[in-house]
């Protein structure tokens, strides 16, 4: 078996009875994320197998009949026991009824929501056969009659009646995914966000720091609505209730990136979908052109030998960048690197990896077992929560050089959380280096920039001192692919616990104090080189302040 597949899946299945490859997996695969249908469907759109093939392997494998439909094979009164929307909406068709027992045509025997919906409608206990899509949709036809045309239910004043006819024609998502895009893009929308809201979902948009409703969709399609943008994201729901991935569109020939996110709430995902700009994280230390304070901070970082350094940010996979960055100037030779998780140690050098559990208890007792195979460096992917958190901090204090990810955003709550762990005696703050601590921040596109002035709960929210003589936004163009952004720098603050900073962290409560004693030395941080960034025109007031105020 393929380790493309997982066992027991259609692929699986297929694989077994020799009617597919691992090349044709391979290439449904890929034609499934890009197009968001069913790996089965991706199949026959490929033309590798029919749909006979399908239903063939699938009964075949299962052991459960394979039937050709014929009218004459149906009792109208077990058509009776299941409503026409439920029969379409699973592609199956009520074959008899016999006691407690109900039979059914099916056309995905492994659809089990499908199976569990009939039984709890009918009251029955279902046993299913396996036919033809085609067949089962004329068998409908014919039992229960021509289908009204079915809408997605959305409505908005912000489209032409012909754009929301061809939305909600479209009952799988995919044209109103694509119309929203376009929406986000033309308005200039920071962020779009589906909010479920009990019998309807609310479609809101931002910009310029404010909420406005754009529509309504109904709540009886919005999970596979949800799903579909999951599949073209390349998210599936695996027990996570946040998770997030990036999707390409083309617009006007130009290749744009969004990022969707994702909460689970009681009415469905809440998706929140934004404009993306990336950053790559360099290579080596010199081409992030840092200034020569924090440059001089990350590298006396680099040499300790022992003790532990956190990596602060909220954004997984910049984060292990970082950590990266770090271990490129480490000089690892001769030491036994240990990778706990999946993403550190991508860029040159490589290390073994160990697999980082998601529960917390978990995670703690890996992270004291690979102390078992005497690392010298010991990378841990996430270390936020309080056990993982007090492991690697032991870790250190047995010698190690811990290099370690906290889920956080922003200097001033990661040391608030320092503070919080260190009073309920979970390190020793003596056994810290330090902290890398960055957020992402976007570049105005300087062809489409225009001066604009800022609603007053902008001016109101930056809490300027003096404000810049213009401030800017963009209209989006060709040059940047009508993103607005021409690139995503990084923020960043480098703090090293030396002696005196030691000292003060031990005695004091409160994350103000410890700011305060870092700008009496000279310190500015993310803050500093943010406002600078917006006096100079780069960056909008928006921008400035998701970034750099929040």
């Amino acid at each position: 078996m393929t380790d493309q597949v997982k066992k027991g899946s259609l692929g699986d299945i297929l694989s077994s009875s020799q009617i597919i490859s691992n090349a044709d997996i391979s290439l449904a695969l890929e034609e499934q994320k890009r197009s968001g249908v069913r790996f089965g469907e991706a199949l026959v759109n490929l033309g590798i197998v029919t749909q006979e093939d399908i239903d063939w392997a699938l009964s075949n494998q299962l052991d459960i009949p394979y039937i050709r439909l014929k009218a004459d094979m149906i009792d109208p009164d077990a058509v009776k026991l299941i409503p026409a929307d439920m029969a379409r909406k699973f592609n199956l068709i009520p074959l008899i009824k016999a006691g407690g027992e109900l039979n059914i045509a099916i056309a995905d025997p492994l659809n089990k929501p499908a199976i569990e919906a009939v039984q709890q409608h009918s009251g029955c206990s279902v046993n299913i056969s396996v036919a033809l899509i085609r067949e089962i949709r004329e068998m409908i036809e014919n039992c229960y009659g021509s289908a009204e045309r079915e809408s997605l239910g959305f409505k908005s004043g912000a489209f032409a009646e012909k754009a929301l006819e061809v939305i909600n024609g479209d009952l799988s998502g995919g044209k109103l995914l694509d119309y929203l895009l376009i929406f986000i893009l033309q308005n200039r929308l920071s962020s779009l966000s589906l909010q479920p809201l009990g019998d309807n979902v609310s479609v809101c948009g931002r910009r310029s720091g404010v909420s406005r409703p754009i529509g309504t969709l109904a709540s009886d399609y919005f999970p596979d609505v949800a799903m579909k943008i999951r599949k073209a994201v390349g998210i599936t729901k695996n027990g996570d209730h946040c998770n997030s991935g990036l999707l390409k569109f083309s617009y006007r020939a130009h290749p744009i990136t969004f990022q969707i996110a994702f909460m689970t709430g009681y009415g469905g995902d809440y998706i929140t979908i934004k404009p993306h700009v990336a950053a790559s994280v360099p290579s080596r230390l010199s081409e992030l052109h840092l200034p020569a304070h924090q440059e001089d901070s990350f590298a006396h970082l680099a040499r300790a030998k022992q003790g532990i350094t956190f990596f602060a940010s909220r954004n997984t996979q910049e984060r292990d960048r970082f950590i990266d960055l770090m271990l490129e100037e480490i000089d690892t030779d001769g030491k036994n690197v240990i990778i706990l998780g999946e993403g550190p140690g991508r860029i040159n050098k490589r290390f073994p990896r160990i697999q980082l559990p998601q529960n917390e208890t978990e995670r703690a007792g890996v992270i004291m077992s690979a102390l078992d195979h005497a690392p010298d460096i010991l990378v841990i992917e996430n270390a936020t929560e309080a056990m993982p958190f007090s492991a690697a901090c032991r870790a250190a204090m047995r010698g190690k050089l811990v290099l370690a990810g906290m889920e956080i955003r922003g200097t001033r709550n990661i040391l608030r959380q320092l503070l919080l762990y260190q009073q309920k005696n979970f390190f020793l703050p003596v056994f810290v280096n330090g902290l890398v601590s960055f957020k992402g921040i976007q570049i105005l596109c300087p062809e489409c920039r225009v001066e604009y002035a800022p609603p007053a709960e902008e001016l109101m929210a930056m809490h300027l001192s003096q404000q810049p003589a213009s401030f800017f936004r963009t209209t989006g163009c060709d040059a940047c692919g009508h993103s607005g952004f021409s690139q995503r720098r990084f923020l960043l603050d480098v703090l090293t616990f030396n002696d005196a900073f030691l000292q003060l962290f031990e005695n004091s409560s409160e994350a103000a104090a410890l700011e305060d004693y870092l700008e009496k030395g000279g310190y500015r941080g993310i803050a500093e080189e943010g406002l600078q960034l917006l006096m100079a025109g780069e960056v909008s007031p928006e921008e400035y302040i998701a970034s750099v105020v929040l």
